[in-house]
């Protein structure tokens, strides 16, 4: 035996975002989850569990995850939503001297002036994201590299938020990655700063982003 009931259908629900989603909106019958979880939940229980006690756990989750989603005055966060397209996209295996690089990037690379350039350093890996038209540039830095992947006709996404809100309130990437994952829109890239979200997608998922993204932050489907 493993934990308790409650805690093996936390564990269940938990592994599916959407299902927490779908209890959140109220839009799932508990007592429907219950039979599709409970085969799952007494695996990890080690015995039979009586299907009144799942839909109990489920129904005291529910009201757990309400409450947990709350944001406090979300509706007074304001932002701006900006698209750049023609992004190039590349990952390679973390190799330190490729830092020595970087001043060629920046030097012919003018963020300020449109351009899109994005460096992350990873532990195993490095991802590289700039405007298409630094293509050539940037493929002869990597020559040598180890390329674990590369995509191009990209577009970035980006939130402008004001004044601090993102970072003063829990929970506002949660909302935004959500709403684009209910649009079944996969994201590539997420760049977070201060007060600047930005993901990087594919061009034909764009538009559904950025309707997506306009309304994120009400509680509406």
């Amino acid at each position: 035996m493993t934990g308790s009931v409650a805690g093996c259908v936390k564990s269940v629900i938990n592994r599916s975002p959407f299902i927490s989603e779908m209890l959140i909106q109220e839009v799932i019958s508990f007592s429907n989850l219950a039979k599709f979880i409970k085969p799952k939940v007494e695996a990890i229980y080690g015995q039979d569990v009586n299907s009144a006690a799942i839909v109990m756990a489920i129904r005291r989750y529910a009201d757990e995850l309400k409450r947990s989603k709350e944001l406090p005055d979300h509706e007074t966060i304001s932002y701006e939503i900006s698209m750049k397209t023609n992004i190039y996209d590349v990952n390679f295996l973390r190799n330190d001297s490729f830092i020595s690089s970087l001043p060629v990037l920046y030097e012919r690379i003018r963020p300020e002036s449109g351009d899109f350039l994005n460096v992350t350093l990873g532990s195993h890996e490095i991802s590289l994201s700039v405007s298409e038209k630094y293509r050539v540039i940037v493929d002869e830095i990597l020559s040598k590299e180890k390329i674990v992947s590369s995509m191009s006709d990209l577009v970035a996404v980006t939130i402008v938020f004001h004044e601090g809100d993102f970072l003063e309130t829990p929970g506002v990437l949660y909302l935004a990655v959500r709403k684009l994952a209910w649009e079944n829109i996969n994201v590539l890239e997420i760049v977070s700063t201060m007060n600047v979200l930005t993901f990087v997608i594919k061009r034909e998922d764009s538009l559904a982003a950025y309707a997506a993204l306009q309304t994120f932050l009400k509680e509406d489907i």
